[in-house]
């Protein structure tokens, strides 16, 4: 019998300027921090226009999505769902390098964020963050050429 669970991809963007990181604070079901600027794909969407809509869903910023730079797998273990039944939740994101081309610093509406900043890279290990958002930045400097981190920092 195999492991029954779900799985959600997901496309963020980390779109760094001038020793700043674009972060959105994310606030959903009891739980907040600060996260990338991104989240779940739609049914048949592209990660990479996924990764654009969210971002300008969140941020109010356009961008442009320059490079991959590596996949996250998140794992959280089985919950009871609506339907009764307990499956474990595995979360496959993809995570690009970007820059902001058009648009205004807003607050997304009805959505899992409630604002969106510019956080100077020296303040980030201060924050109440995802682990997201470190995993992320490691992808950033390390660049792994098959987009997985190594266990070890």
């Amino acid at each position: 019998m195999s492991l029954q669970f779900d799985t959600r991809p997901a496309a963020y963007a980390v779109i760094i300027q001038e020793r700043q990181i674009l972060l959105a604070y994310w606030k959903q079901d009891g739980k907040e921090g600060w996260t990338l600027p991104g989240g779940g794909l739609d049914l048949a969407e592209h990660p990479v226009d996924g990764c654009r809509r969210e971002v300008f869903e969140e941020t109010g910023y356009q961008a442009r999505i320059d490079r991959m730079l590596g996949i996250d797998v998140g794992h959280w273990p089985g919950e009871t769902r609506l339907d009764g039944s307990v499956k474990d939740f595995q979360a496959l994101r993809l995570v690009y390098e970007a820059t902001v081309v058009g648009g205004e610093l807003t607050h997304e509406v009805d959505g899992s964020t409630s604002h969106a900043a510019w956080i100077p890279l020296g303040e980030v290990p201060q924050l109440n963050r995802v682990s997201l958002v470190d995993t992320s930045l490691r992808l950033y400097r390390e660049r792994p050429v098959d987009g997985k981190l190594s266990k070890n920092p």
